[in-house]
C-alpha cells in the first residue's frame, strides 16, 4: 500500500493534517490557560463580594467553601485606594511568579502556557487582574497551577483525538477522491498502453483521449499521436525489411551473374579485333562497379557485424601494415601514402575491424586524389590525448562537394565518386560507434579532407 500513489498520498495527507493540527495547538492551549485564569479571578471577584455583601463574619468552613469553589487560595480586592484581603487559606507554599492579565501580550501567553504544559511540578503563581463589571480597580489571587496543568492536559489529549479522527476522516476522503480522479485513470492509461504494447500493429489498440481532466487528456493526446506515429513507423519498417529481403536476395543472385560476366569480359581483352579490345576494359570497369554495389548492398543488408574484440596492438606496426598495403593497390605513383604514429603508441582496439575502417578512409582519399588528376599524399595520424586515442586520415585532395557533406553518413546517399553506394562510411561509423568512440569529418577544403576517429578509453569518458 506504502508503494502506490494513494498510499503514499493517504500517509502525506495524515502528516499535513497533523502538522497543522500542532501549530494550531500552541495558540489554542495558550488561549485555553488564559480562560481558565480568567474565569478562576471572576469566580473568586465573586466569592469576595459575597463575603464583603454580609452583615457578620462568616465561618470559617465557609470561607474555605467558598475559595473552593472558586478555585484559588486567596483573594486581595482593591476598591479605591483600599487593597483588602478579602479571603484567605495557609499557602502550600512560596508564590513562584505574577500573572498579569490586564494586557497580556500574545507572544507572552503562549511562551508561558507551553513551559505551564511541559512542566507538570505544581506551585503557586499570583494572578492579577481587573474586576468584572466595575467591581473594583484590580484583584489579585494565589492560585495552585495543579489543577491547571491537569485541565491543560485533559484538553491537550481531547485536541489530540480531535486532530487524529479529523485527521483520519480527511485523509479517507482524500484518498477516496485521488484514487478516483487520479490513480484511476492512470492505471486506465497503464493499461491502454500494455494493450498497444501486446499488438502495436493493430490500429484499434491506439488510446482515444476521453479524460475531463486537462492534464490527464494532455498525456492521452500525447499518447496517442505517439501511438499513431509508432504504429506507422512499424508498418514502415516492415515493408522496408521485406523490400529488403528482396533486394538481399536479388543483390546475391545478381552478383554471381556479373561475376561470371566480369570473368568472360576480361577474355575479351584476349580478341584480335581492335573495337574489342578497347571497348574490353570499359565493360570490365562497369562490371566491377556492380559487383561491388551488390556487395555493399548484402554486408549492409546483413547487419551482422560482431561485437569488436579489443586487445591491445602496438600502433606503429599495425598503420605500417595497412599503409603498405594500400600503397601497393595504387595504379598512379603520385599518390603517396604513410602514416605518422609515435613509437611505444598503443591501441585498444578490434585490428580487423579497425583495419578495415582506415582502409576504407585510405581508399576514399586515395579515390579523391586520383579523381583530381593531381598528385597528393594520404596521412594515417594518431595520438594519445589522455582520456582518449585520435586517428586522424588527411589527404590532399580536393575537398568534398558541399552535397556530399550533408548526407555523408547515410546510406546509399553520401556517395562522392560516380558509382560509389555511399556504404563505405556508414559500415565505418558503425563499427567505430561499436568500440564506444565516434567517427566524424573535422575539416574539408581545398586544401584537403581530415577524418578524425575518437576513440574513449572508458565508458565514462564517452
Amino acid at each position: 500500500m506504502f508503494t502506490t500513489l494513494s498510499g503514499r498520498f493517504l500517509i502525506l495527507t495524515v502528516v499535513f493534517v497533523m502538522l497543522a493540527e500542532v501549530l494550531i495547538f500552541v495558540p489554542s492551549i495558550a488561549r485555553f490557560r488564559l480562560d481558565y485564569l480568567t474565569e478562576r479571578m471572576e469566580r473568586a471577584q465573586i466569592a469576595s463580594l459575597a463575603l464583603l455583601g454580609a452583615d457578620e463574619m462568616i465561618p470559617e468552613n465557609v470561607e474555605a467553601e467558598l475559595l473552593e469553589n472558586a478555585g484559588v487560595l486567596n483573594v486581595v480586592l482593591r476598591r479605591d485606594a483600599m487593597r483588602q484581603l478579602v479571603l484567605s487559606s495557609d499557602l502550600p507554599g512560596p508564590v513562584a511568579k505574577t500573572v498579569d492579565l490586564r494586557d497580556p501580550m500574545a507572544l507572552v501567553l503562549i511562551r508561558d502556557a507551553v513551559v505551564r504544559f511541559v512542566t507538570p511540578t505544581p506551585e503557586v503563581i499570583r494572578v492579577i487582574a481587573e474586576p468584572a463589571r466595575g467591581g473594583g480597580v484590580q484583584i489579585e489571587a494565589a492560585i495552585d497551577t495543579g489543577d491547571l496543568y491537569a485541565a491543560m492536559i485533559e484538553y491537550g489529549l481531547n485536541i489530540l483525538w480531535l486532530s487524529l479522527i479529523i485527521s483520519i476522516i480527511t485523509s479517507v476522503f482524500l484518498f477516496l477522491a485521488v484514487r478516483r480522479l487520479l490513480v484511476m485513470p492512470i492505471k486506465a492509461l497503464v493499461g491502454h498502453m500494455k494493450a498497444y504494447a501486446a499488438a502495436p500493429e493493430d490500429a484499434r489498440r491506439i488510446i482515444e483521449p476521453a479524460s475531463r481532466i486537462r492534464e490527464l487528456n494532455e498525456a492521452e493526446t500525447t499518447l496517442r499521436d505517439l501511438e499513431t506515429q509508432l504504429s506507422q513507423s512499424l508498418r514502415q519498417k516492415e515493408r522496408l525489411a521485406q523490400l529488403g529481403t528482396a533486394v538481399a536476395k536479388i543483390s546475391h543472385d545478381l552478383r554471381n551473374i556479373l561475376t561470371t560476366a566480369t570473368l568472360l569480359a576480361d577474355r575479351m581483352e584476349m580478341v584480335d579485333d581492335p573495337t574489342v579490345r578497347r571497348v574490353a576494359p570499359k565493360i570490365v570497369k562497369s562490371l566491377t562497379r556492380a559487383v561491388n554495389l551488390t556487395e555493399g548492398t548484402l554486408a549492409f543488408g546483413r547487419a551482422e557485424e560482431a561485437a569488436p574484440a579489443l586487445q591491445l596492438i602496438d600502433a606503429r606496426p599495425f598503420f605500417e601494415e595497412i599503409c603498405e598495403g594500400e600503397q601497393l593497390a595504387v595504379a598512379q605513383k603520385h599518390v603517396t601514402i604513410r602514416h605518422d604514429a609515435p613509437p611505444g603508441l598503443t591501441l585498444r582496439i578490434d585490428p580487423d575491424q579497425m583495419h578495415r575502417v582506415i582502409g576504407n578512409l585510405i581508399r576514399n582519399a586515395r579515390q579523391a586524389i586520383q579523381v583530381s588528376g593531381g598528385a597528393g599524399e594520404v596521412i594515417v595520424a594518431a595520438s594519445d590525448i589522455g582520456d582518449a586515442w585520435q586517428i586522424r586520415v588527411t589527404d590532399t585532395g580536393p575537398g568534398l562537394p558541399p552535397k556530399a557533406q550533408e548526407k555523408l553518413f547515410q546510406a546509399f546517399q553520401g556517395n562522392v565518386r560516380k558509382g560509389g553506394t555511399g556504404l563505405g562510411l556508414v559500415i565505418a561509423s558503425e563499427l567505430i560507434r561499436g568500440h564506444g568512440g565516434t567517427l566524424t569529418l573535422e575539416h574539408t577544403g581545398e586544401a584537403g579532407t581530415t577524418f578524425l576517429i575518437h576513440l574513449p578509453r572508458s565508458v565514462d569518458a564517452g
